[in-house]
């Protein structure tokens, strides 16, 4: 019994897999378009998901684009732009987290890896050499020392919506507060580590076309959405929720009724 509902699990979940159509919608002449813009794989970036795997995941949960950032490298990212290249799949944005002890910085559009070990205003000055745009990540006050005013001035955006924003209420205000100094773009990120939905917090970028080019061009100009103007992950269809119920109900079984031992 157990086995035939996780083959029919798997089967129906196979039959419904397909990528969503995208269907922009437009606001004042732009098309507003889901992104993540800080989503972290395996190896070595404390995930669960592979890069390919992120590609797949994504549009599922009705993001068009997203920027795989690696810990102080981009392999991982470059590796996941490939794959999606090779399917015909959604943008993946050259990216990069990078990481010292405190003031993290989300490297958006580079050619290569931004050193960490320097200071915030040097990390960003290379990001903008390479053409990228630096987004401050998950700006809380006890990264603050790391944010002089020199270096937030040449900030393009910073996190305000996150999943430490939902769990706690402080670390929310405390990311306003940092922004509200920057006076750049609002972005929306999920961190994703492989718990939680990914892209649960996203950023509705109004860009002129489908390309890594008009989303940067659109985070420099401020055109970006978070919160409950920006469409969040769309509802499970029918199927998805009998085969997420029938592989459930397979899995229970199999450990707690794993079948007699023979001797």
């Amino acid at each position: 019994m157990k086995w035939a509902l996780l083959i029919a699990a798997l089967l129906i979940g196979t039959v419904r897999d397909r990528r969503p159509p995208f269907e922009p919608h437009m606001r004042d002449g732009y098309m507003l378009l889901p992104v993540d813009f800080h989503v972290h794989s395996f190896p070595f970036s404390w995930s669960s998901l592979a890069p390919w795997d992120l590609v797949l995941e994504a549009p599922r949960q009705g993001l068009e684009a997203i920027a795989i950032a690696g810990h102080n490298h981009t392999w991982v990212g470059e590796a996941g732009r490939w794959f999606s290249r090779q399917i015909g799949g959604i943008l993946v944005l050259r990216s990069e987290e990078v990481h010292p002890p405190s003031g993290h910085v989300i490297a958006v559009g580079i050619d290569g890896t931004v050193e960490w070990d320097r200071s915030s205003e040097a990390i960003i000055d290379d990001i903008h050499r390479q053409g990228g745009v630096a987004i401050a990540a998950h700006p809380t006050k006890k990264s603050w020392a790391r944010w002089p005013d020199a270096a937030v001035r040449k900030l393009d955006g910073s996190e305000v919506d996150q999943p430490v924003t939902i769990l706690n209420p402080s670390a929310r205000r405390e990311m306003l507060d940092f922004h509200a100094r920057t006076g750049k773009a609002a972005i929306g990120s999920s961190d994703y580590h492989g718990l939680g939905p990914l892209g649960i917090c996203r950023t509705c970028v109004l860009v002129r076309e489908y390309s890594e080019a008009s989303i940067l061009e659109a985070v420099r100009a401020g055109r970006t959405i978070v919160g409950d103007q920006c469409p969040g992950p769309p509802s499970p269809a029918p199927l998805a929720r009998v085969s997420s119920g029938l592989g459930l109900a397979a899995l229970l079984l199999i450990v707690l009724r794993p079948g007699s031992r023979t001797r």
